[in-house]
């Protein structure tokens, strides 16, 4: 098996993903007052409530700072106020739990930002500009254009597929494919375009979508360069819908100044970072987060330390870390302990390809039965490790080109520090807050970065968040997003 197949293995998500269900809707209910002959009414959902509870499952379930909600939903007043039909009813905002950057709306009036959106913009702006691109798929009927155009597609295909000239047909098929993928980018295009115009009628300055779309494009390099991969379907991230494009950047900065020249428009950016100062930054704590080289899980009552040089990220479906340029990965996940078989059983049971049976080892790790090997697939060598921990068996996966005997011990010794939390060091886990400070004459970028409570690189994160670039000086009295615990 190689390592792309290997580490990319599903694991169990009960434990390890985030599944919630929302509260019923007492204040639907019909009243207990009065006399009430045979079995209750059943209570039917409509459609767009089904919608709104698995769509917020989905993404982490809400996430609630009221005072965040009140500020965005009094941008999205002004832009109802300013559209072109101003009686319809407003947009209300959920926010997602979740550090992921999306965003998007439903034609029910449901609008939906996450607390990633919310930290890297900068001002409101930016939030009117990304909320305003939403409501204008809506308002153009992009989804079902979308679906529309989908459905045309796969009927030419079912007669391309009779043609007798069978190249023809996939000529055919070829073409239609194009026409949707072209379809698809001039929507974008078109919400953009559109989503300038709401801000700047709602008093906003037109430039902040372009602002934002910077910063998009900066995340996305920052986590590559971070990472040194793909993103996985499973992140959600807006830059799979929505890619940030220096085309796309041109365009909105060109509609932006057929408004108006720099300048124009309300930014309110000190009002923006004290809606958002406190809302919870990064992972959420009791589904797992990265400090440097240590994993923490509160809910599932464990620690681990990757070995030195290594890069951490958690997902729902596992732990992920790189070490560059020594080319090694691991990846850390769980499944449910099978009904029949130990460890041994496990182990051998085929859930990975060249597994060498002599390597097999019986240990014990802070007290919890384990099981250590090594495989051989490809180029790339294997130690893993397979760990009892209550109902759950945890897999750690390490792969190497060349696993050498410093890197087999460096393997061995991050194995060995698993264990589990005791009941203080659970209770003591704090989030991460985005905390809004001025800056002192004296404060530079490198003495507030020193500040900040990200995982890794505090100063291309601190840069990122307030939208400076390298070598910027800041401003005394001026206001800076940091991350603290």
């Amino acid at each position: 098996m190689s390592l792309a197949a290997l580490l990319s293995a599903c694991a169990d998500l009960e434990h390890q993903g985030q599944l919630f269900t929302a509260p019923i809707d007492q204040a639907n209910r019909p009243s207990d007052a009065g006399t009430r002959i045979g079995p209750p009414a059943p209570q039917v959902e409509d459609r767009s409530a089904v919608q709104h509870r698995e769509l917020v499952a989905q993404f982490g379930g809400e996430y609630h700072a009221p005072a965040t909600e009140n500020y965005l939903n009094e941008i999205l007043a002004k832009l109802a106020a300013a559209s072109d039909t101003p009686g319809q009813q407003p947009y209300r905002v959920t926010i997602l739990n979740t550090p992921v950057v999306n965003a998007f709306a439903l034609p029910t009036g449901y609008l939906y930002v996450t607390r990633g959106l919310l930290a890297l913009a900068d001002d409101a702006s930016e939030a009117a500009a990304v909320m305003a691109h939403e409501i204008s798929h809506v308002t153009l009927r992009h989804s079902a254009l979308r679906a529309e155009r989908e459905r045309e597609a796969a009927l030419i295909s079912q007669a391309a597929t009779v043609i007798q000239n069978r190249q023809k047909g996939d000529e055919v098929r070829s073409s239609q494919q194009l026409s949707v993928a072209s379809f698809s980018r001039q929507q974008e295009i078109d919400a953009d375009l559109a989503g300038v115009k709401a801000i700047a009628r709602a008093g906003y300055d037109p430039y902040g979508a372009a602002r934002f779309l910077t910063s998009l494009g900066r995340s996305s390099d920052l986590r590559a360069a971070l990472y040194g991969r793909k993103k996985r379907a499973l992140d959600f991230d807006i830059n799979a819908t929505h890619p940030s494009t220096p085309e796309r950047i041109a365009r909105v900065i060109g509609a932006a100044r057929q408004i108006g020249a720099p300048g124009l428009g309300q930014r309110d950016r000190n009002g923006y970072l004290a809606a958002i100062n406190g809302v919870a930054f990064g992972d959420d704590p009791m589904e797992g987060f990265v400090r440097g080289r240590k994993f923490t899980h509160p809910r599932l009552g464990f620690t681990l330390t990757a070995p030195e040089g290594f890069l951490l990220e958690n997902s729902n479906e596992a732990v992920f870390g790189v070490r560059h340029p020594d080319n090694e990965a691991l990846r850390l996940d769980n499944v449910k302990v099978p009904a029949s078989g130990g460890l041994e059983a496990y182990v051998a049971s085929g859930w990975v390809d060249g597994l060498l049976p002599s390597s097999v080892r019986r240990i014990e790790i802070n007290g919890l039965p384990a099981i250590t090997a090594i495989a051989r697939a490809g180029e790339w060598n294997f130690r893993l490790a397979v760990i009892q921990y209550g109902d759950c068996f945890y897999r750690m996966i390490f792969a190497a080109h060349d696993l050498n005997a410093a890197a087999d011990k460096s393997f061995l010794s991050s194995i060995e520090t698993f264990r589990p939390l005791s009941t203080d060091e659970a209770r003591e886990v704090r989030s991460p807050r985005i905390a809004i400070v001025i800056a002192s004459p004296g404060d530079t970028v490198e003495s507030l970065s020193r500040q900040m409570a990200t995982p890794n690189r505090p100063q291309e994160y601190f840069l990122l968040l307030n939208g400076l670039e390298p070598g910027d000086q800041l401003r005394p009295g001026e206001h800076y997003k940091t991350v603290m615990d």
